[in-house]
């Protein structure tokens, strides 16, 4: 156990250290966590919203904030290249996140080819037994992307590595907002001060 919580540790770490520069990438990690929170809390009474707020705002803002905000050059922080730090990468990183994106984001396709996702679903009546189907494929997105890149970690380092990486995913949402909930704040300071002055 002492192990598993050292490894824990290094990879929050590392994925801080290493992903988080910006303070506009920390800030929609903190709305990514809240969102995450409430769609936890969400997940056993309504599954299929749970999983539209995971997708739809907690995983979007969360991802904006690494393709968009965070710096891609050389880290002189931590003296390391980018592509180096995608090497390295536990989870996801930036490539892999591309095909999960791409993933969710055409999971709403099979529907239009036939509105019972083969049999699995009652056709949809309206537009929100429509986004109630998506939500529930995008769950089981979610669920497969974890199950797979846990398993995979199995065989590409070992059984103990891709369980710390599972438990870092699942309770990202509550170091996330205990790491960044002051990053909104520092933000609008920031803004506030590269406000031009009226004369």
């Amino acid at each position: 156990m002492p192990q598993f919580r050292e490894q824990l540790r290094e990879q929050r770490w590392d994925d801080h250290r290493y992903y988080h520069h910006s303070v506009i990438n920390q800030s929609l990690h903190f709305v990514s966590a809240v969102t995450f929170l409430l769609a936890y809390a969400l997940l056993w009474k309504d599954p299929a919203i749970a999983a539209l707020l995971a997708w739809g705002v907690a995983m979007t803002s969360r991802q904006a904030g690494h393709f968009f905000f965070e710096p891609k050059g050389y880290d002189h922080v931590n003296d390391a290249s980018h592509a180096h730090k995608e090497e390295i990468k536990v989870g996801y990183n930036l490539s892999r996140k591309v095909v999960l994106m791409a993933l969710w984001a055409l999971c709403p396709v099979p529907l239009l080819i036939d509105p019972t996702l083969f049999g699995l679903f009652q056709p949809h009546t309206g537009p929100m037994s429509l986004l109630r189907h998506i939500g529930l494929m995008w769950l089981a997105l979610g669920a497969g992307g974890l199950v797979f890149r846990t398993v995979h970690l199995f065989f590409l380092r070992d059984v103990e590595t891709g369980l710390v990486w599972m438990t870092k995913i699942i309770t990202d949402p509550f170091n996330d907002f205990r790491l960044y909930h002051r990053a909104p704040a520092q933000l609008a300071r920031r803004a506030a001060a590269w406000r031009p002055s009226r004369g």
